[in-house]
Parts: structure tokens; C-alpha cells; sequence
């Protein structure tokens, strides 16, 4: 059957509360790979419960309304369906236990053919229960590789923003081999990133690591490579281009630019991130 297009685009999705304590912080950054040095203190400044940092993109992982858009109603090839960008904008720091309510909305569905799928951008805001401020607002965009050709608007093309010189920057990040293992317990139950038969479905050679962590490694590594700390990150966006495999080394090549940085992330010559871009808040 074909996708239901007009189902999709006004699902209205409920609000979800979220509590979350020093644990889950702890264990999403262990998750994203900080504590490969136990004794690193930029690291265990994320990991220790006395007087705990969160890391900014610990606020992708709340209040998620998961597995939604895998209800038969909507007529998803959900086995080809992949997270294909994201894009988060950090407006203040997460306390290290708070009540938060996420609150979400299909922004766009557009489509790029039969053959390249359909593109979901979804709109989530996370904010405090008690206050209503607004700790993060960001965009997942999902690709729905097997329902394409609905006859739906083009999605609009985006500026390449990686420029065509040799990087200012360059860092590397090692991915634990166990590191889905770990990750998920943040939240994504998704058995690609476990099951090596879900993995094979799906086209890949063994589970692969989600695409949010390698999204958070970046925020990692590319601030660190900038001389700031994973904290002070403002805006982070990027697409993910390529599969990483836990085990895998990803390798950074950052510009810096006015007011942000931009990079992009390579596993040995395949990239896997491609036009990211990150911004900063706080002291410098």
C-alpha cells in the first residue's frame, strides 16, 4: 500500500513527560564514549555525580515520542525508513535531574521520487515542566527510502557549506566497540543497533551505531578540537552520509567561520558526517 501522506502530515503527536536523574546523564555520556580515560577530568566532569555538567545533546534523547511513526496506519516501509539529519538548537543548560515535557509536529513531508524516498522533518521542543522554559528545540529528519513517488512538493535544496580548502582543524575520536551496547539504554530500543539479524534485514553487515551518537561524539570532539568545552555547544546540526560501526575511529575535518565552525566526519575514506555545523554559547 502506499504511504498515507495526509494521515502523516496531521498526526498531531502528544505531549510526553520525562524525569531524568544524574544516572541517565551519566550513562548517556558513558553511551557517547566519555570515561575512556577514567581519570580525564574534562570527562568526569560529564560522568561524576558531584557537581555534574550535562551534555547539551543529552536533550535529544528526552521526552521522545519513539517509535511513532511505525504504526501500520501510515502505510511506512518502516525497515528502509533511516535518520538521515539532525538538528538542535541548545537554548539553556540541563540541570543534572530535572521534569521535562516534549512536545512534537510533523513539519514538513516532501518527496524525492520512487527510487530516493520521501523526507519527514520532524519538530520537537523539550522543556521544564515546572517553569516551561525551553531547554533544546530541534529537527530530526527522517528518510523514508521506500516511499518515495507520492507525487508530493520537492524538498528544497540546502547550501553546501563545507568549503573547498584544506580543514583548519583536524580530530579524531575512537568509537568503543561496545558502544551501542551502551548507547541505547538512553532510549533507543531500535534492535538494528543489537541484533545482528536485524542488522542483516536491513542491509548491514552487523549492528551499527546510532545515528544520535555519532551525532553526540561530534559535539565531543569537534568542541574539544576548537579549544571549547562539550558543554558550551549553542547549535549543532549535521547529516548522517554514512554507517558507523561501533569499533570505528571518526576522523574530523572542521573549518572554522564567523560566528560557528563547520565539519564533516570520515571512516577511513568514507564520509559519515557531512555538513555539520556548530555554534557556541557561555565563556569562551
Amino acid at each position: 500500500m502506499a504511504i498515507d501522506t495526509a494521515r502523516l502530515a496531521a498526526h498531531v503527536l502528544p505531549e510526553i513527560a520525562h524525569s531524568y536523574v544524574e544516572r541517565d546523564a551519566i550513562l548517556y555520556a558513558l553511551g557517547v564514549g566519555l570515561g575512556a580515560d577514567p581519570i580525564d577530568k574534562d570527562d568526569l566532569a560529564f560522568l561524576y555525580e558531584a557537581g555534574l555538567s550535562v551534555l547539551p545533546t543529552f536533550a535529544v534523547t528526552l521526552a521522545s515520542p519513539g517509535m511513532w511513526i511505525k504504526d501500520p496506519a501510515f502505510d511506512v516501509d518502516f525497515a528502509r525508513l533511516v535518520h538521515s539529519e539532525q538538528a538542535a538548537i541548545f537554548h539553556r543548560p540541563l540541570p543534572p535531574c530535572a521534569d521535562v515535557i516534549g512536545s512534537a509536529r510533523v513539519l514538513s513531508l516532501t518527496d524525492r521520487g520512487e527510487v530516493k524516498g520521501a523526507v519527514l522533518t520532524l519538530e520537537r521542543t523539550i522543556r521544564d515542566a515546572s517553569g516551561g522554559d525551553a531547554y533544546c528545540t530541534l529537527q530530526q529528519t527522517l528518510l523514508l527510502r521506500g516511499d518515495g513517488g507520492f507525487g508530493g512538493p520537492a524538498p528544497a535544496k540546502a547550501a553546501d557549506v563545507i568549503p573547498e580548502r584544506a580543514p583548519d582543524v583536524e580530530a579524531s575520536f575512537a568509537i568503543s566497540p561496545r558502544a551501542a551496547l551502551i548507547y541505547r539504554l538512553s532510549g533507543d530500543w531500535n534492535p538494528l543497533h543489537i541484533a545482528p539479524e536485524a542488522a542483516a534485514k536491513a542491509g548491514f553487515a552487523r549492528p551499527i551505531l546510532h545515528g544520535l551518537a555519532s551525532y553526540a561524539v561530534a559535539g565531543v570532539a569537534v568542541a574539544r578540537a576548537l579549544g571549547r568545552s562539550p558543554g558550551d555547544v549553542a547549535r549543532l546540526a549535521c547529516r548522517f552520509s554514512g554507517v558507523v560501526y561501533p569499533g570505528d575511529t571518526i576522523d574530523f575535518r572542521i573549518w572554522r567561520d564567523v560566528d560557528r565552525a563547520v565539519f564533516a566526519g570520515f571512516v577511513g575514506d568514507r564520509k559519515v558526517l557531512d555538513q555539520g555545523q556548530i555554534a557556541f554559547g557561555g565563556a569562551a
